[in-house]
């Protein structure tokens, strides 16, 4: 089939959790072989947005956190939430700014992306942030972060080698090497 139509059918869905941060949804339909089958779904409440900051130099600021679901340590692009109905790069901007005290004067949107969606419909949203300017930083208190200035290319080569597996990071990472030539 080459159609662009959903040929699922939902024939019942119901919340089984919640948080303030993600809903999880229980689906009972009728696959696209015609079959009854379940589907479990993860709805974000917020949107994610991932920034690439580059300073004039060439630099990059990675943040590294310990990931509770993972239980292993990560260092990622600066990133987060996006309340639903909110700009993105307006969050994009706050991120930026809590997880590294930096401060942008150009900003280029460069994706849209969609983080699992095989079992989320997360949407996420990618910057480069450029003329960067250094100012206090404030992480929220469920964050203990530590930043790290590196060359653009060691953090694409990061990416290349699996020593960044944050899906934001690489394909943020990614597009800026594609759009810079690295």
């Amino acid at each position: 089939m080459n159609s662009t139509e959903n040929p699922w059918q939902t024939l019942n869905s119901a919340v089984t959790y919640e948080n303030p941060w993600m809903a999880i949804r229980h689906e009972e339909v009728i696959t696209p072989a015609g079959t009854p089958g379940i589907y479990g779904v993860v709805s974000f409440k917020n949107k994610a947005v991932g920034v690439i900051p580059i300073d004039a130099e060439g630099n990059t600021y990675l943040v590294g956190q310990y990931r509770y679901p993972l239980n292993e340590y990560s260092w990622e692009i600066p990133e987060g939430g996006s309340p639903l109905g909110t700009d993105p790069l307006e969050s994009a901007k706050r991120e930026l700014k809590e997880e590294t005290g930096l401060i942008a004067q150009t900003w280029t949107k460069v994706a849209r992306i969609h983080t699992s969606n095989s079992a989320t419909d997360e949407e996420g949203f990618l910057y480069i942030a450029e003329e960067l300017v250094q100012g206090d930083h404030a992480p929220e208190e469920t964050e203990d972060l530590r930043v790290w200035k590196l060359p653009l290319a060691e953090a694409v080569e990061m990416a290349m080698t699996s020593r960044i597996t944050d899906s934001l990071s690489v394909s943020g990472l990614l597009i800026v090497a594609r759009l810079r030539g690295i």
